[in-house]
Formats: structure tokens, C-alpha cells, sequence
């Protein structure tokens, strides 16, 4: 489901309102948490957290006059999504993540390459998505983006 916005609050707006809680919730974590040098955006019609093009002039290989992508929150027809390219590229943070995540939540991981899918909203551990969120600076994801 795409939503039409061309900021933050005005995307949150749109979304039912258990989902703008969570949301809402999801947001202020990733702001309060993410490393100095990602920017807050609308992207692909979801909030996205990206690296600006003063910090990184090329941009996204597949369209440079794009911000280079990093993270994103989206509210999905069944569920919530969390997108971070970077459990995509580093494989020792993926297996960090899978691994913990039994630790914070009853149910089974619901995961693609770099989507985390959250299908009940009253069991997201937004615990861990803040470790996930600190751990890897927008030089660390530059120079991943980069070898690969």
C-alpha cells in the first residue's frame, strides 16, 4: 500500500490511527537513535532514512538523483514494515539480528532480504529495532554500499 506524502507527518496522517501509534512509535525511535549524518524523508512512498547527497554526492546507483537509501517504515495492507538495507548487505549483522530476535518477541521472525515484516502490532521489540538502529554509521554504510 503507497501512500501519497511528501513528509513524515503528513504519510502518518493518511494511516489508520492503531496504525499511526505504532508508527509514530517507530519514528521517534529511529530519530532519537539513528547516527548523525542520515536525513528523514519521504522515499519510495514510506518514510526513509537515507544518506543526502552532501554527505554523498553519487547517490543511489540505480537512480543517482536519489538520496542513497537505508532505512524506511512503511504501514503495509497486513502488516508494519521495517526496511534496513544494511541487515541486507552485512551478513554478520543479519545473523546478529535473527539471532536475537527470539529473545524479544513470542513470535516467529517474518523476514525478507531486507524487509522485517510485524503482522501484530502489540509485539514489535522496539527494543532491539534501537540496537539495530546504532549500529552501523553512515560511513560504515557507505563504505558497505561501496564493496559491493
Amino acid at each position: 500500500m503507497q501512500y501519497k506524502a511528501s513528509h513524515p507527518e503528513e504519510y502518518i496522517g493518511q494511516l489508520p490511527e492503531e496504525r499511526q501509534v505504532v508508527i509514530k512509535k517507530l519514528r521517534k525511535l529511529i530519530v532519537e537513535n539513528i547516527p548523525k549524518g542520515f536525513s528523514e524523508t519521504i522515499s519510495y512512498g514510506m518514510i526513509g532514512y537515507v544518506v543526502p547527497h552532501e554527505i554523498y554526492p553519487k547517490g543511489y546507483h540505480c537512480d543517482p538523483k536519489l538520496p542513497l537509501p537505508f532505512m524506511s517504515i512503511a504501514s503495509q495492507k497486513n502488516f508494519v514494515a521495517l526496511y534496513h538495507m544494511g541487515i541486507y548487505a552485512d551478513k554478520k549483522l543479519y545473523e546478529w539480528f535473527v539471532e536475537e530476535y527470539p529473545k524479544h518477541s513470542k513470535y516467529k521472525l517474518d523476514m525478507g532480504k531486507s524487509c522485517i515484516r510485524f503482522k501484530r502490532m502489540d509485539d514489535i521489540p522496539y527494543d532491539l529495532i534501537e540496537e539495530l538502529v546504532k549500529k552501523m554509521t553512515v560511513k560504515e554504510w557507505i563504505d558497505l554500499y561501496e564493496s559491493k
